[in-house]
């Protein structure tokens, strides 16, 4: 009773158009990111492993603007009851890590020398060792959060989730620090999420893009990626119950500068750390999220800017979740594609994908052979291909919900 009369003290729903555009512009970031050939641009890249560079902020952005959906929709669904929206949270977070799982697995063929085969559950890769289906990965992650966050917020006041989430983020500094490794808990070998990982998914189904096993979707640093979305569901709320009002504008943007001092003080015992989801680089990353949609809030909702650029990004937010599976479908469906570029020194035909061709004979010679400004270029018109399906899609009142 005490949870439902909380909630109900809400404000009437207000359209908030800077909470799209905000979350448009995380997909946009996303896509321009997740394409960068060979030498990109520092900001346009992760961190090696400790320290921020705002690549590392998109994932928690994402995150960050599915919790502020969710302000808007979870007093709705507990209306229908506690088990109604329970039973919807499970079968909508299944279904988003089922669609990652997939798209790991797709385009379930793969190029053995010169022959296509059936991609299998686990095969030898060319250097001869064990390779298998990613198990884990962003979708992954954002259905375990949302399935998180949803059953905290399902049985928890808003209060009582703000202190769900200071656990969670103390609990796993803890004992990530007791568990791992006395030397170094904080770095590749030393993380005890590795361990767990390969315990329950086994080291082929992990990520290797460090040059071993290793997950930065793990299951382990799950945990702490839950509070990003509880961040972004208490903004939410808070931005609903004071309204468009100055006292909602400046606390939401004074919150974000407190996170950011706390978790760069935390950042001086446990590092910032995106690979490893490190507590402070939570605390960071919400902080920095409260800070830039304060910064659209007064932009667009107090100065009525509401220009191309915010149009441009607001398409984006209306299919985001379709958008970002379309950016990893068709990029491995163009992997299977190959392209004769030449010979190799041995006379062999030099087969290249299609991607990789228009950025080696369109995007370098275009940009003088310089790497980086290529590097962005080709990023850029991916954008701009993919924000001409989420525009059409837009003008077709087509909008695809998971």
């Amino acid at each position: 009773m005490l949870t439902y009369t909380t909630r109900v003290l809400i404000k009437p729903q207000e359209r908030y158009y800077s909470l799209d555009v905000f979350r448009g512009a995380t997909v946009a970031f996303m896509i321009l990111v997740n394409n960068q050939f060979g030498t990109p641009y520092p900001p346009l890249d992760h961190a090696a492993w400790h320290g921020l560079t705002p690549t590392d902020l998109v994932f928690p952005f994402f995150l960050f603007a599915m919790g502020n959906a969710q302000a808007f929709v979870v007093p709705r669904l507990l209306e229908q009851g506690t088990a109604f929206y329970v039973g919807k949270s499970i079968r909508r977070a299944a279904l988003i890590f089922a669609i990652g799982f997939l798209l790991s697995w797709f385009p379930f063929f793969r190029w053995d020398h010169d022959r296509l085969i059936l991609k299998g559950w686990t095969w030898i890769n060319d250097s001869g060792t064990l390779s298998g289906v990613r198990i884990m990965g962003v979708l992954g992650r954002i259905g375990l959060c949302y399935l998180g966050a949803s059953l905290i917020l399902a049985f928890a006041t808003a209060r009582q989730a703000l202190g769900i989430s200071c656990a969670l983020l103390l609990g796993y500094w803890l004992l990530t620090n007791l568990l791992g490794d006395k030397n170094d808990p904080y770095n590749l070998s030393g993380f005890v999420g590795t361990s767990i990982d390969k315990y329950v998914l086994g080291e082929p189904h992990l990520y290797h893009g460090e040059g071993t096993a290793f997950d930065p979707e793990g299951l382990w640093s799950t945990l702490p990626a839950i509070t990003s979305v509880i961040a972004g569901y208490l903004a939410g709320r808070y931005i609903r119950q004071k309204g468009k009002s100055d006292e909602m504008l400046s606390r939401l943007l004074l919150a974000g500068l407190a996170l950011l001092l706390l978790g760069y003080c935390w950042n001086m015992v446990f590092p910032v750390n995106k690979k490893i989801w490190s507590s402070s680089y939570a605390v960071c990353s919400a902080g920095f999220a409260l800070v830039v949609l304060a910064f659209f809030i007064f932009l667009i909702e107090f100065r009525g800017n509401k220009g191309g650029w915010s149009r441009f990004f607001n398409v984006f937010g209306k299919n985001p979740l379709f958008i970002f599976v379309l950016s990893g479908v068709l990029p491995r469906l163009a992997g299977l594609v190959r392209i004769s570029d030449g010979r190799t020194d041995t006379g062999k035909v030099r087969y290249t994908q299609p991607f990789t061709w228009f950025y080696q004979h369109v995007s370098l010679p275009v940009s003088l052979g310089n790497a980086k400004n290529a590097s962005l270029l080709f990023a850029l018109l991916i954008v701009g291909l993919y924000w001409s399906v989420a525009y059409w899609l837009d003008r077709k009142k087509i909008y695809i919900k998971v």
